[in-house]
């Protein structure tokens, strides 16, 4: 055996670790202080807030490009503008990424195939390993000067194109965090998840100011473009905002902690110290008996759902509609609430938001609790020309097509179009009411003066009798005369209403078990 055969490659070795210090120090100290002077973390610094102690195996580490002296030797590597790799959240695998925005402010690496985005390892790895993908946003996305390379590409084009996102939205829960700047194809990998969340001082937009003034003449600022009250309180883009990067790592473990690892599982059980047969007095006394009169509908849910177990989604967008994820005895459920502390009324804001959080319900096994208090869909003219009924309809196409269990809670009013939306006649039907509920097609107030418009105009005095006719019609109304009809599954004390709905949440368990997997949708939307 000659010398060099007994020489082992400690040399090599030695080279890979000078190369990963590299990398670790990416763009250099003084782009790694400007990042902090701006209020902004690194990515490795977001990777380690949001993933268990030393569980992250990054990938690709050597990946960027390499700088050579006279005589070949290596003297400094810039970094790949993207790090990414598997860890543990809670003890469960994820796969996580996000852009260096020291590195080239986190453009996209044009290589063939890149660590992250799109046609990315990491998008490819949560996809075939079956595990949850954590998108750390940051970074403008391609540009022109792209062309360099001596040609242009067409957009979306990448040499190895990687998993289909619309597939990887079918198997694994998939979040994104804005955190920072999320321009071009990063904005759009933002949107393309289940849960996004973005912090305060971050910004979201397809093209930024500068070239929105130079395409259509407008000056605005990032804020004015996409900070987070236009992108998460109006526009819905963003489903939740966070005050700081922390409290935005907090959400991430929290809205996961909800979800299975992938379709083929059900959402973690959580043992839970709260008794299931718990009765709250407040609930007798928490509706009006005023039905002009507001009330607390979130306080009522979390009330009934174990404690401090809600988890809003998209608080401040179409507000007249709460979801959100809970846990009834530890098992996970979706609730579907309406506020009538802004009216009850399903606007087109509201319908969006619903759509999405039933597919999302459905596609993870999580069974959906409507709470209704619904008046039915907002009307007038802003209503219509914003397309409410397509919105609605694409509401109830969601409900429709789900098959997970569904129970509707009617606390107060189920009216109309609006009210169809949150009852399950695909499935069970089944159907829980306070004594405070009432129910039908239209409101008897109001819905008097449509119905007999003749009859109450012929009379001699058409208020009184207006009034006779909504007495005479409101005698019929008693959630009572529906219970002995067997119209309404049962009536309720709002009190019992934990001990009863944690009874049915257990018991739907094994259905939900049978349906493991992917869920096909077949047909158009509205």
């Amino acid at each position: 055996m000659s010398s060099t055969d007994k020489e082992g490659w400690e040399h090599e070795a030695t080279e890979i670790k000078r190369r990963h210090q590299f990398a670790e120090a990416m763009g250099g100290a003084e782009a790694v202080s400007l990042r902090h002077a701006k209020g902004f973390l690194t990515v490795r610094e977001r990777i380690a807030g949001i993933v268990d102690r030393s569980s992250f195996q990054e990938v690709g580490k050597l990946s960027g490009k390499g700088h050579y002296d006279s005589d070949g030797k290596l003297v400094g590597v810039t970094p790949a503008p993207y790090v990414m790799g598997l860890a543990e959240i809670d003890g469960r695998p994820v796969a996580i990424g996000g852009e260096d925005t020291t590195v080239r402010g986190g453009t996209s690496w044009g290589h063939g195939r890149r660590k992250g985005g799109q046609g990315g390892f990491i998008d490819d790895l949560a996809f075939y390993y079956r595990i949850p993908l954590v998108r750390l946003i940051d970074g403008y996305g391609g540009g022109v000067a792209s062309a360099k390379r001596g040609f242009t590409v067409f957009p979306g084009h990448t040499n190895d194109p990687g998993v289909n996102v619309a597939e990887l939205l079918g198997v694994v829960p998939v979040v994104s965090a804005v955190l920072g700047i999320a321009a071009g194809g990063p904005a759009l990998r933002a949107v393309m998840s289940h849960w996004s969340i973005m912090v305060r001082n971050s910004t979201i937009f397809a093209s930024g100011p500068t070239i929105v003034e130079r395409g259509l003449g407008q000056k605005v600022t990032k804020e004015e473009l996409g900070g987070h009250r236009v992108a998460v309180d109006k526009a819905g883009t963003i489903d939740n905002v966070a005050a700081s990067e922390e409290e935005c790592f907090k959400a991430i473990r929290h809205f996961l902690s909800y979800m299975p690892t992938n379709v083929w599982q059900l959402p973690p059980h959580v043992p839970t110290d709260d008794p299931v047969d718990r009765c709250e007095d407040e609930l007798i006394r928490i509706v009006p008996r005023d039905p002009r009169k507001p009330y607390s509908m979130k306080k009522a849910v979390e009330l009934i759902v174990d404690r401090d177990s809600l988890f809003e989604i998209q608080a401040t967008y179409g507000r007249s509609v709460i979801t959100g994820l809970a846990r009834m005895n530890g098992y996970v459920v979706g609730v579907i609430a309406n506020n009538p502390m802004v009216g009850g009324r399903i606007d087109v804001k509201s319908a969006r938001k619903q759509t999405h959080f039933i597919e999302l319900c459905d596609t993870f096994h999580i069974p959906i609790i409507f709470f209704m208090d619904v008046p039915g869909f907002m009307i007038g003219r802003e209503s219509e020309e914003a397309a409410i009924l397509r919105e609605g309809a694409r509401a109830v196409h969601a409900k429709c097509q789900a098959t997970v269990p569904i129970i509707s809670v009617v606390t107060r009013k189920c009216y109309g179009m609006g009210g169809g939306v949150g009852i399950d006649k695909y499935g069970l039907d089944f159907k829980v009411a306070w004594p405070s509920g009432e129910w039908g097609s239209l409101a008897v107030e109001g819905g008097v003066g449509a119905v007999f418009r003749r009859e109450i105009a012929n009379a001699p005095d058409p208020q009184k009798r207006e009034k006779e006719i909504e007495a005479e019609l409101k005698k019929i109304t008693s959630p009572f005369l529906t219970a002995e009809a067997f119209a309404v599954e049962d009536l309720i004390d709002p009190r019992e209403t934990r001990p009863y709905l944690c009874r049915f949440v257990k018991a739907m368990q094994p259905r939900l078990a049978t349906e493991l997997g992917q869920k096909a949708r077949y047909g158009v939307r509205p």
